[in-house]
């Protein structure tokens, strides 16, 4: 392959060419699904030769992980903003924001979350997405030792209680992005409603009842 770039890729600087591929693959996913994806296609979209994404990435699964970490970076906001937006420090309030910052945030953005809930097409290892998850992990075991410690959490193990905040609100993401509500009797156009409402039941479900015995941090 020549490392002489063409004049269409000299028209752009080095971060905008990769920048516009990442864009490029995501409206590929809008518009077609993950299986439309290919650096060709792409490459063609953006109007450089056939092998200009290889100077930033060296296959399909390097594009889209590129592609699922700035989904990510995306979420990650989404979910700070919803936990400003709560306006307090109130642990198990700050908790319930992060889920709901996570749910309107897929439910809002398919394509993003639909590229970064599918390991198969991202190398969900990547040193990239490693952190960004370990430091959204790290913040939701932070407030949960919190309320723990205030008692307001029944017994129970702290990280199986983050475990479930996150699996449930990923699934019901996945659930909407895959149509299953319809076959759970729900009309897709209240999906958002039914799993924020979800939400809320789990959040009452660990809360410790007053004068019960609450589960402290290990």
């Amino acid at each position: 392959m020549s490392s002489e770039a063409s004049p269409e890729e000299r028209g752009y600087h080095h971060g905008d060419l990769r920048r516009s591929l990442v864009a490029a693959a995501l409206q590929l996913v809008e518009e077609q699904g993950l299986e439309a994806v290919s650096v060709r296609e792409v490459a063609r979209r953006v109007g450089v030769s056939p092998g200009a994404p290889f100077r930033h990435f060296e296959n399909r699964t390097a594009l889209l992980t590129a592609v699922a970490e700035e989904a990510q970076d995306r979420l990650l906001q989404a979910v700070e903003d919803s936990r400003r937006q709560q306006a307090s420090n109130d642990p198990l309030e700050v908790f319930h924001a992060i889920g709901d910052g996570f749910l309107r945030w897929a439910f809002a953005n398919p394509a993003h979350f639909l590229v970064v809930s599918t390991r198969s097409v991202i190398d969900y290892d990547s040193p990239g997405l490693r952190e960004r998850n370990d430091g959204l992990r790290a913040t939701m075991r932070q407030w949960m030792e919190q309320a723990a410690a205030q008692g307001r959490l029944k017994p129970g193990d702290i990280d199986r209680y983050v475990l479930g905040l996150r699996g449930l609100v990923y699934g019901l993401a996945r659930m909407h992005i895959d149509g299953q509500f319809a076959s759970w009797g729900r009309p897709p156009q209240h999906a958002l409603e039914d799993s924020l409402a979800v939400l809320d039941q789990f959040m009452l479900a660990i809360q410790a009842s007053p004068g019960s015995p609450a589960s402290s941090p290990p």
